[in-house]
């Protein structure tokens, strides 16, 4: 893997030359620019509404940074963009996809710091799954040599939201407990390996039963996602843990308060569980609102317990955390250096196979993370259904309206 990184300059300029009559992004356009293939998201739905199509290829603004993407990361909030299950989204049609890694093609005016043939990974405000991304400079960062593309999309996002909800908002120490839901997914999987760096740290792991043979080694302690887990961790620790990084939401998040320690913090990144169905459900969200037990501020300060939430693209691009996320990023690549961490690829999909792949997430039957590989042929059986609705993607249109924007209830209330 080092000597790909050693000659990859000069593969890179080959491919740019050489490539330009095969690859898609190489395309002229009817308008003289060219074209390259992309994922579209025609409007907010179930699968049908996932298309890869050609579209106009970018060109880097100044301080942006063009790259030839070679794999993205794919996460369940991107199945809840789909959905249009999330705050304030942007109007369809869009690219989704928020991480990519690949290969410096160009460079806008006024960007420093990367050239041509730079292996690279980074942080897109949608449109990552294409074959070509242009995003800020302040979002891109360089691969290590040994890093393959999977690895490098299936490392941003994942370490960098796990290693913050750790170290910088519960400041996990040496002796403390850690319960992870979906431990078995990238995050968990990230936040296992973090965890391992610190002595002595307690792991207690929620996740299907069938991930449990795959994943046992990386937690102390694993539990069955459909039992009462409360009651197991409490057979185990009495007195509770110290921290609770909470995907799902509903119902969960009163039994994980009440599994707080004093002075513990409960990190809530994510609510999987308002996704039920192929399309987004208001019941779904609902149900998991009234689900939550309502956090009384005053019953937090007397029993000393700490309730925050985590977004990683809102700091990175509504809060201007760039620079704290710039130096997370380098603590990360000392500890891949080290073979302390690496991230967990379930598996590997072509673009038109985006729709088994994201099916794959919302059966929560991955391990570790789901890889879009732009360089991947599908298979026979998927390549026919890139303009065709799979058979999960057989849903009932939602009523005209239904996709507007609604308000989101505080999460404290």
């Amino acid at each position: 893997m080092a000597k790909e990184g050693a000659d990859m300059t000069e593969e890179t300029e080959c491919m740019i030359d050489k490539n330009s009559a095969k690859d898609a992004g190489s395309v002229e356009a009817p308008g003289g620019g060219k074209e390259m293939r992309a994922v579209m998201l025609a409007g907010f739905g179930g699968l049908n509404k996932l298309r890869v199509t050609k579209k106009a290829m970018p060109e880097p603004q100044d301080g942006e940074v063009k790259i030839r993407v070679k794999a993205c990361g794919l996460n369940f909030l991107d199945l809840m963009v789909r959905q249009g299950n999330i705050d304030n989204p942007p109007k369809p049609p869009l690219v989704p996809g928020f991480e990519c890694c690949g290969i410096v093609e160009s460079v806008g005016e006024k960007t420093k710091g990367f050239e041509i043939g730079d292996r690279v990974m980074a942080f897109v405000n949608y449109n990552a799954w294409a074959e070509v991304v242009c995003t800020p400079v302040d979002f891109v960062y360089k691969m290590p040599d040994e890093m393959t593309f999977p690895e490098a999309a299936a490392f941003s996002l994942n370490f960098v939201a796990a290693y913050m909800m750790l170290f910088e908002v519960a400041n996990l120490r040496e002796g403390m407990s850690v319960l992870v839901h979906s431990a078995g997914g990238g995050v968990g999987q990230a936040v296992a390996q973090l965890c391992a760096t610190v002595p002595k740290v307690t792991v207690f792991g929620i996740a299907s039963c069938f991930k449990h043979s795959a994943i046992k080694d990386s937690v102390t302690h694993l539990f069955d996602r459909n039992i009462d887990f409360m009651q197991e961790v409490k057979k185990i620790s009495p007195d509770g843990v110290d921290i609770v990084l909470d995907c799902l939401s509903g119902e969960n998040t009163g039994k994980c308060l009440s599994l707080l320690k004093p002075l513990g913090t409960y990190i809530l990144y994510g609510a999987s569980n308002t996704v039920t169905g192929e399309t987004k459900s208001f019941f779904s969200f609902a149900k998991s609102w009234w689900q939550v037990e309502k956090v009384n501020p005053i019953k937090l300060y007397e029993e000393n317990k700490v309730i925050a939430g985590f977004s990683l693209l809102n700091l990175l691009f509504k809060q201007g955390g760039c620079s704290l996320v710039k130096k997370v990023m380098d603590k990360l690549l000392c500890l891949y250096a080290q073979k302390k961490i690496r991230p967990v690829v379930d598996s590997l999909w072509a673009l038109e196979e985006v729709k088994e792949a994201m099916q794959r997430i919302h059966d929560r039957g991955n391990i570790g993370k789901l890889i879009l590989d732009v360089e991947k042929s599908p298979t026979p059986l998927m390549a026919s259904d890139s303009t065709e609705t799979s058979e999960a993607g057989e849903e009932e249109e939602e009523p005209e309206g239904d996709n507007d924007n609604k308000e989101r209830m505080p999460f404290i209330h």
